[in-house]
């Protein structure tokens, strides 16, 4: 994909020219029913069966907010730093025809939404930057058509109503980011803190969180902005970021060309690797805005404010910071420890029981997150608790056990879900620190391996490493390395 915007304009051209991007994020709020009616949201049910009359625009049927799904809104805007609008937001009607919109307008928040200035911070390439969030408001989904997957589907588009009136917040973005990296770097980011606050599950296959992009060029040192399009279908983070990189090359080999960018809503094709024209972009007045006369302003008080304020869980970007401070990780540790809520819980429950934070994050990162992606299992899946994990790692720094000792222990404590002492106590697997027993056991392998005694004492410091390999292999492991290395130097002189 990456050659087909290559194709387009040569490096150094492109390198002339300055992207600038903003996203609108829309994102499926974790309630168990809809936003203005008691349908449930489930996933999966069968077609138009999650429908009442509310979600079918029925006459004489009126919305009713769901409080849950405006305290969830509330802690995605707190999450992203954004100012909850006094003294109150307000519903409009965006009216538009559309065979899965039986309403005929879908009910959203216009010139009063809930939430506005916010930002939330991206890392990218070493740099920070900050991207600001233009606002956050609530609004309900529209169904779906379904264009393929029917007999007769090359005659007829059906439709599924049942995502009608499912609760959305859609994140608009400042047009703050430079490159299809930042844009990848803010998605994920704000992906992540949706999922720390318990929003959303941002399942992008389940529809959960969906994105659009708002793209134009200029050459650099230009402060204008340029005529903007909208890249629409982006139901990946790759196809996010090949989407760009496409219509960034595509825009600067049309004003190089010596032609106009038209402004203009775009489809991302995935097996291309191309945008394609879709419509005329629309503006706000032709939507028709006007305020909702069957629900009343929405006003959040103070009191209920502080009530979600304080239900608000550390985030990302403070857990990452937090992890370097109190526990000596390195930023990159800390990046991939809060990659999910629940692998940062599970990090801190085995680094609360251990005596070394810092080797339980290289377990977790390593052995423990490689054997679960091998199986595909999540961190909640582990059989090996953060406990058990802990007391492995004590082990080791305790000098009961080798690190070689514990990497055979550690898939058996996976396989049976034992702690690493049942295992040693079945499987007689102590350390042996034993000075007599491992003497013995040294002297045994130089007298096998006089060639290379004699390559040691002639100047060959490395060997050292086969001997003390050799004397691991005789004790299955079990030996002190360090008491092993003292021995060999002592007879070796």
């Amino acid at each position: 994909m990456a050659s087909t915007a290559s194709a387009l304009v040569p490096p150094e051209v492109l390198a002339r020219y300055e992207a600038v991007i903003g996203l609108e994020v829309h994102v499926q709020l974790a309630t168990r029913t809809k936003i203005f009616c008691a349908c449930p949201t489930s996933f999966g049910a069968p077609p138009n069966t999650n429908v009442c009359p509310v979600c079918l625009g029925l006459p004489g049927a009126l919305p009713v907010l769901n409080r849950q799904a405006v305290e969830m809104a509330v802690k995605a805007a707190l999450a992203l730093n954004c100012t909850i609008r006094r003294p109150y937001s307000q519903f409009a009607r965006k009216n538009y025809f559309y065979p899965d919109l039986p309403k005929g307008y879908q009910i959203s928040q216009y010139d009063k939404p809930l939430a506005e200035h916010g930002w939330l911070e991206i890392l990218v390439d070493g740099k920070r930057k900050r991207i600001g969030v233009t606002r956050v408001h609530l609004e309900d989904d529209a169904g779906k058509s379904l264009h393929e997957g029917f007999r007769d589907s090359d005659r007829f588009t059906y439709v599924d109503l049942n995502r009608c009136g499912t609760p959305l917040i859609e994140i608009v973005s400042e047009p703050d980011m430079r490159s299809a990296d930042e844009a990848y770097a803010y998605l994920n980011e704000l992906k992540l803190v949706m999922q720390y606050v318990e929003v959303s599950s941002c399942d992008m296959e389940k529809g959960h969180l969906r994105c659009d992009a708002n793209v134009s060029v200029r050459p650099r040192g230009r402060q204008t902005f340029g005529t903007k399009t909208e890249v629409k279908n982006l139901n990946s983070f790759r196809f996010l970021k090949q989407a760009l990189e496409y219509e960034i090359a595509r825009q600067v080999a049309v004003i190089e060309s010596g032609g106009v960018i038209t402004q203009e809503t775009r489809l991302y094709n995935p097996d291309t690797g191309e945008t394609v024209g879709m419509r005329t972009k629309e503006h706000a007045h032709d939507y028709r805005y006007f305020p909702e006369p069957d629900l009343l302003p929405l006003r959040i008080n103070d009191a209920w404010l502080e009530r979600i304020r304080a239900s608000m869980p550390e985030l990302p970007a403070q857990k990452r910071a937090r992890f370097v401070e109190q526990y000596g990780l390195r930023e990159y540790d800390a990046q991939v420890l809060t990659l999910t809520r629940a692998l940062s819980d599970y990090f801190e429950r085995a680094a609360a029981a251990s005596r070394d934070p810092r080797a339980v994050a290289n377990w977790v990162m390593g052995d423990l997150l490689g054997a679960l992606k091998a199986e595909g299992k999540e961190i909640t899946e582990s059989p090996v608790s953060p406990e058990q994990l802990a007391e492995l790692v004590d082990l080791i720094v305790g000098g009961e056990i080798s690190g070689k000792l514990a990497k055979e222990i550690f898939p058996k404590m996976l396989a049976t879900g034992e702690s690493a002492r049942t295992i040693i106590e079945r499987e007689g697997l102590r350390q042996i620190s034993d000075a007599e027993t491992l003497s013995r056991i040294i002297d045994e392998v130089l007298a096998a391996n006089p060639k290379q005694v004699e390559l040691y004492r002639g100047g060959k410091a490395g060997v050292m490493g086969f001997f003390v390999g050799q004397v691991m292999k005789a004790t299955r492991g079990q030996a002190n390395p360090q008491l092993v290395n003292q021995l060999l130097k002592e007879k070796l002189g």
